[in-house]
Parts: C-alpha cells; structure tokens; sequence
C-alpha cells in the first residue's frame, strides 16, 4: 500500500472530492484525521478522528495541529481541498462576501500551511493543494474565486521553492467541473437540467464532467512517493478546458 503508515489530514472531507481521497488515502493504508464545516461526518471510519471546524479561524488551525501531534504524533501528507464558491458579476460581490471568498479559499490554506509544516518530519513531507481550473483561467462572473484559487496556486509554488531544503513538497492538482453533489444540485436546479448538462459538457475538450474518484487519483499521486521529485507543480485534472 502507497501511504502505509502515513499519517494525513484531509481538509474539506465532507462529501465529494474530499471525500474520495479520503477513501483512495483510507484504501492505501493511511492513518486520516479529517476536518470540515460539518458538526458530523457519516462517511469517517472508526479509525479516522473527525475535528469539525472553521479553517479561517486561526485558533481552531492552531487546536487542529495539536490534536494531530497528540493523536498522530506527526503528519505526513497535508490535502487543502476545502473551499468556497461564490458566483457574482464583480461590480455586485458585496466586500465582505469577496473577502468571504478569500479567506475561505486562500487565507485558510495559509493558515493550515503555517500550522502543519512545522510537524511534518524531518524526512519530508507533502502538501496537496485543490485549486481548480479557474486558478488558471478567468471566467465572467467567478472573479473573486479565480482570484482566490489563483492565488493558492502561488502560495504553492512558492512554499515548494521555500521548503524544498525540508524537503517538502508543495503541488496543485487543478479539477475541471467534476460531478460533485454540489455540482449535481445546481444542474438540477437549472429550468432543463439535462440540456444545461450537455451545455456545460460541451465547453469541455472530453466531453464530459470528472468523477471525484479520477481528481482523487491525482492527488494520491502527489501524496505518494511516487512523485517523491515533483514539487511546485500544476497538474490539471479538467478533460482539457485549460488546454486552449
């Protein structure tokens, strides 16, 4: 098993991709301590330890990164998967929902970086950061979490140049639209679910969304060793949107 013995937190493990690394990372042998807004999570494991909480609070990062080292004794592999979505034209977005939008996507990821590094061992370990396709490409109406998934892509490229001597390392796995439940609900919503589906399939290259089982794949990859002289990469995992 690729992650035997490997002691890993799982941020925004609720439901969808979260929640498949967390059963890839659960199938390979790792020992999982989960977090999420969620004051229960159904799909945890007796063994998995589940602390519900808000990541933009820096106390709840810091009480995290403790319970880590008391029930862990170290972590190995950090996964950033949480996130917040927010869809406006930018001359609407309200400041506080923006800054809302920020903090959720990247100050919080800030704040679990700077928390968890410093327990990762001596012998190296690695963060994994889910930004996504709109990191890397601007849409009408997403400006605010571009902006935000944007900037996580360059927190991460530039902590793998400064933890590198740690060897740490830091890589963005970047997902298209993938069929999450979140994703699924606002398909259904629209007034012809099935023609918006096509609609949106249609704006990728493979013509269809991601399973969060295939996103997950390209995260299990980073966290193994099998990247073990990969850092500050980006690897979209989006049917060819950014390929244009």
């Amino acid at each position: 098993m690729r992650l035997k013995n490997i002691a890993a937190l799982v941020t925004g493990a609720g439901s969808g991709i979260g929640e498949a690394v967390s059963s890839h990372f659960r199938r390979e042998g790792a020992r999982l301590l989960l977090t999420g807004r969620r004051k229960r999570l159904d799909t945890a494991q007796p063994d998995d330890l589940y602390v519900p909480g808000d990541l933009n609070d820096e106390t709840f990062v810091e009480d995290l990164a403790k319970q880590a080292v008391e029930s862990l004794g170290t972590v190995d592999v950090v996964v950033l998967n949480h996130g917040l979505q927010a869809s406006s034209p930018l001359t609407e977005m309200t400041y506080a929902d923006a800054k809302n939008v920020l903090e959720s996507n990247l100050l919080s990821a800030f704040l679990v970086m700077k928390h968890f590094a410093p327990l990762m061992p001596r012998a190296g370990g690695s963060f994994v950061c889910v930004s996504s396709r709109l990191g890397m490409v601007g849409k009408s109406g997403e400006v605010l979490y571009s902006a935000a998934k944007g900037g996580l892509i360059m927190l991460a490229k530039g902590a793998a140049i400064e933890w590198a001597p740690r060897d740490i390392r830091v890589n963005v796995v970047a997902p298209g639209l993938t069929a999450t439940p979140i994703i699924e609900a606002s398909i259904q919503r629209s007034p012809d679910p099935e023609a918006y589906r096509r609609e949106r399939e249609n704006q990728i290259p493979l013509q269809r969304l991601a399973t969060p089982e295939e996103v997950a794949d390209a995260v299990l990859f980073f966290a193994s060793s099998e990247s073990s002289y990969v850092t500050g990469s980006v690897l979209p995992v989006d049917g060819g949107y950014t390929a244009f």
